[in-house]
């Protein structure tokens, strides 16, 4: 199974902020959306860096509250991005996820253009209706044999 088999189910909507949008927009966002990280994207749509939750906690212990408020995307950002492609596979992108300790994983198409943005959750989920879809399979095969 391949990125782009997540993408084909969940979609290819990513959501942005553009760099000089402040914390507290950004944290909106993350909000509203319900979601963990969001890409910042400048004005001719280059992702130029992410903005997590843990951006945020290592900003509020680095340098304080008031100073977080006052920060936007583009200095809460991390700048080094790990992608993947639609043809990276999941297991492949766990592996990624789990080495890097990263949550989310920008998808860049072979122009290197946007293609979207898969999740830790994205990927567990799928991997688990994998595995018991594997499992089903097993077990009606072991009735069909017994």
């Amino acid at each position: 199974m391949t990125i782009a088999e997540i993408l084909r189910r969940k979609g290819t909507q990513v959501i942005s902020v553009a760099p000089h949008e402040g914390a507290l927009a950004v944290a909106a966002v993350l909000a509203e959306h319900r979601i963990g990280a969001v890409l910042v994207r400048d004005a001719t749509g280059a992702v130029r860096g992410i903005v997590s939750e843990r951006d945020f906690i290592r900003a509020l212990a680095a340098e304080g509250g008031e100073a977080l408020l006052g920060m936007d995307a583009a200095r809460l950002m991390t700048r080094v991005l790990h992608t993947v492609t639609p043809r990276t596979s999941v297991v492949e992108a766990l592996g990624m996820m789990t080495d890097r300790r990263v949550r989310h994983l920008p998808v860049l198409a072979e122009d290197g253009s946007l293609a979207g943005l898969v999740s830790i959750g994205d990927l567990v989920k799928h991997r688990i209706v994998e595995i018991e879809h594997e499992a089903e399979e097993l077990r009606s095969y072991v009735a069909q044999a017994g």
